[in-house]
């Protein structure tokens, strides 16, 4: 295992590519079918009906983990392109999940829910989930967390990853990776998580399937993207691992020209949808933190191409997973964050916990979590990055919060 792996490790591998065979296309190794979950692993008894089960088990894990190759963590490009695009389907009397949220059950700090700096900005949750049956309540852990923040005012907005690892308060006083919570609770409680953690006063969302991005891509014409060489490798083997077929779950063919288009050079290009989602699924170039800038870079591009869209070419680019949004925002919302689009620029972007203050490390059976270095000290830096406070002093819940960290942690 690398040094990288052993700093950061989740439940996806990198498909490994075998040499090519004659008149056969290329092959890419899939999953190695590691996993480190939040509980502990089952240890046997050495019997061997005992290894039966467990290679059974195993089995089953790697048939499971081939249906979530397919995007992986580039969910938060669908999920704010989702944003933009519900408003078509309600137009269109196209069914899309609306829930309802009830206030009541919304946490907000304290002093958050007096602030008269918050109040000029519109801050949204947006949670990618794996979700194939287009269930997207809970029973979904969120492959990925998205705050967008909303400057009213001038139409800036600034987008902070939250990494899905992150040990937190769950929402109910329990402590795990943040992204159990949507699993645990669906989008409340989830929202909760924010809320608690960060000090933020969110009450709305969308959640979005990962279903449909290489169709959304592809409709909006691709996106430019300064492809590095390093990059090119892992990027044509991401192809190969989704398009191809494999005997194994683990060597995947295809046939370039046929069933992908390979990337061949480094440099600025056009990207198309399987190319793009394979670009944002890179990991071994850098660590998942800069995979995740990745992926808003794809987001940021996609963004900007939508804005200069066509009601028409919207349409057609979100028809790839109107199936597989939900939201708690009514019509007239969306109607009035639909106006304001062309205002609307991505002027930043980061992730939290920030560089300078996270570890990463396991924590019991939690196994391997991304950790605030402090969390308290993580919410003063994010207030400031959203809402550019200097000032900012963390609520007494997320002291509270930060202190349970540090005790569980040990940072």
């Amino acid at each position: 295992m690398s040094d990288r792996r052993e700093r950061y490790y989740d439940e996806y591998e990198e498909p490994r590519r075998r040499n090519p065979q004659s008149g056969s296309g290329r092959s890419s190794r899939g999953s190695s079918g590691h996993t480190s979950g939040g509980g502990s692993a089952h240890r046997g008894n050495g019997r061997s009906d005992d290894e039966a089960r467990r290679r059974a088990a195993a089995q089953a894990k790697r048939r499971a983990k081939k249906r979530r190759r397919v995007i992986l963590l580039v969910l938060e490009l669908v999920v704010l392109l989702g944003l933009v695009g519900v408003v078509w389907f309600v137009r269109k009397g196209t069914a899309i999940q609306k829930v309802t949220i009830n206030e009541e059950n919304i946490v907000i700090n304290e002093n958050v829910a007096t602030s008269e700096v918050l109040k000029g900005y519109k801050n949204i949750a947006l949670f990618g989930v794996d979700a194939r049956d287009k269930s997207l309540g809970k029973g979904n852990r969120s492959d990925t967390i998205i705050i967008a923040s909303i400057n009213e005012d001038t139409g800036e907005v600034r987008l902070c990853s939250v990494f899905r690892d992150t040990y937190l308060n769950l929402g109910n006083d329990t402590y795990n990776k943040c992204n159990a919570a949507y699993a645990k609770g669906g989008p409340e409680q989830a929202i909760n998580m924010l809320n608690m953690n960060l000090d933020l006063n969110i009450t709305d969302y969308v959640t979005v399937g990962f279903t449909g991005l290489t169709k959304i891509v592809d409709a909006l014409g691709g996106v430019t993207i300064d492809v590095h060489d390093n990059e090119i490798d892992h990027l044509n083997n991401y192809q190969i691992s989704m398009v191809g077929k494999s005997d194994d779950d683990k060597v995947f063919y295809a046939t370039e020209g046929k069933d992908y288009t390979a990337v061949t050079s480094p440099g600025v290009q056009t990207l198309n949808g399987l190319q793009a989602t394979a670009y944002c699924r890179i990991r071994y170039v850098g660590d998942d933190f800069q995979r995740a800038q990745r992926q808003r870079m794809v987001l940021t591009q996609c963004v900007e191409t939508a804005k200069n869209s066509s009601p028409k070419e919207l349409a057609a680019a979100y028809d790839g997973v109107k199936d597989y949004i939900s939201t708690s925002l009514d019509y007239d919302e969306i109607i009035e964050l639909m106006g304001r689009i062309g205002r609307y620029k991505i002027v930043a972007d980061d992730g939290f916990p920030f560089e300078t203050n996270r570890a990463t490390g396991k924590v019991g059976s939690k196994g391997s979590c991304v950790i605030p270095v402090n969390l308290e000290q993580n919410v003063v830096m994010l207030q400031k990055f959203l809402f550019d406070d200097d000032n900012y002093v963390a609520s007494e819940e997320v002291k509270n919060y930060s202190s349970k960290v540090s005790a569980d942690t040990g940072y």
